[in-house]
């Protein structure tokens, strides 16, 4: 919340809203589609949160980040510590302006400044400039190449909300108008672009119009005709692209695979090396490893982007779950999610997701002869929080029910004590090719 109690101080406001696919940025999603438009707008946010932190911290200035959408949690879980967060009032894009205002004003701010977070030219001697014009004038204004504003400060209360066609071309002429009528001295900045349209994309970051996609997922195989088809069409989506990587397969899963939408890599048989392939080939800003027996749930791509949001975790997957209905398996499945839940070791069968930066800098899958999952993960959790995502993957029970159940489950266990005791992946590699 805002701070009360200080008479003089000045006071930023970052008015911004919280990602969310298909709801962000909305005029952008036929360009990027729907995750990759709210990942823009994820982008273009902290981006201007760090240019308006750097500002503000050398001029003892408060930042309020006033949001629209999410939570106060979730903002501060996405967006971290240094700033306040406040709610947006409902009402058009003027009522909530200006309540922003008369809140600051009501609480001692002196002066204030309203920032938008579309606005990927920003400087701090931009904000610089705003505050000190606010010095001599009473409004001041940064005007956008759209006919709107990027920027609006006062050092006093003003009704200048009202009557605006806001979206339009008109915004700044009326703003400036009321201005004008009320007897306000106004400072007008220089005008920047901010990013609406696709046109304004081109310009300003053009490296975001290649039509990237946001998630690759990556499914290594191996003779999995009889599975490839269903779990490639539980993950297609306009927001991924799909990267079958075949091992040496001798049925018809590459032909399946192609006639699914897939693409298709060939390498020698190994799943850490056919998923660091399919990394490698890789165009999306997130990877999802999928095993080609697993179907992805409804709405998965809204449960990667949402859990990928807490900028203390580095990757995800999954709540686990097979397709066979016996009693022993669904305490299997409780144990496994009791496992991933709070001791942060996720299997490869609950689709592993992770930022493509992130599982680069920690050198991808380790090519070991077992395990390569959990080596993975363990390396991943050394370098931030990994979450498990509320929803479940389906996998096929098939080596449960071929091996055992309880055999299966004591061989997993025994592998899983043998990493976290530092017992060689060669060492248990024998047990790895029994499951």
């Amino acid at each position: 919340m805002i701070n009360r109690q200080s008479p003089t101080r000045d006071l930023l406001i970052i008015f911004g809203r919280y990602p969310i696919p298909g709801k962000t940025k909305t005029r952008l999603i036929p360009t990027l589609a729907p995750a990759g438009a709210a990942d823009l707008q994820r982008w273009l946010t902290e981006k201007t949160l760090e240019t308006a932190k750097a500002f503000a911290c050398s001029r003892g200035i408060e930042v309020d980040v006033c949001f629209e959408g999410g939570s106060e949690q979730k903002m501060r879980r996405w967006l971290g510590s240094g700033v306040s967060f406040s709610p947006q009032v409902k009402g058009d894009l003027g009522v909530r302006m200006s309540s922003a205002f008369f809140d600051a004003f009501r609480g001692g701010a002196r002066r204030v400044v309203l920032l938008g977070t579309d606005i990927p030219e920003l400087k701090a001697d931009n904000l610089r400039q705003a505050f000190d014009s606010l010095t001599e004038n009473d409004l001041v204004i940064g005007p956008s190449t759209d006919g709107g504003y990027w920027l609006i400060g006062l050092n006093r209360p003003a009704p200048l909300f009202e009557g605006i066609n806001w979206g339009t071309g008109a915004v700044l002429g009326q703003t400036l108008s009321l201005a004008d009528e009320q007897g306000l001295r106004v400072k007008q900045l220089d005008s920047l672009m901010d990013i609406d349209t696709e046109e304004d994309l081109k310009q300003l970051q053009p490296e975001w119009t290649s039509k990237r996609p946001y998630i690759s997922i990556v499914i290594p195989a191996l003779n999995e005709g009889a599975n490839i088809e269903t779990a490639i069409r539980s993950a297609i989506n306009e927001d991924v692209e799909i990267i079958v990587v075949d091992g040496g397969s001798t049925d018809d899963t590459v032909d399946r695979a192609m006639r699914a939408g897939a693409g298709v890599e060939m390498v020698s048989h190994g799943r850490a090396l056919q998923q660091n392939t399919g990394a490698l080939c890789a165009s999306g800003r997130v990877l999802l490893f999928l095993h080609a027996d697993t179907r992805l749930p409804h709405g998965y791509i809204n449960h990667v982007f949402e859990t990928l949001m807490d900028i203390e975790t580095v990757a995800g997957a999954f709540r686990f779950k097979t397709n066979l209905d016996n009693p022993l398996m669904k305490v299997i499945e409780l144990m496994t999610n009791i496992r991933s839940q709070y001791f942060k070791m996720p299997y490869g069968d609950q689709g592993l997701f992770i930022r493509k930066s992130v599982f680069e800098s920690v050198g991808g899958f380790p090519e070991n002869p077992s395990a390569e999952d959990l080596f993975l993960v363990h390396r991943l959790s050394k370098k931030g929080r990994i979450r498990i995502a509320p929803v479940q993957v389906v996998t096929s029970a098939r080596r449960w029910q071929t091996l055992g159940l309880f055999r299966t489950t004591l061989i997993n266990q025994v592998i899983l004590a043998g990493l976290c005791l530092g017992i060689s992946p060669s060492t248990l590699s024998s047990l790895y090719r029994v499951r």
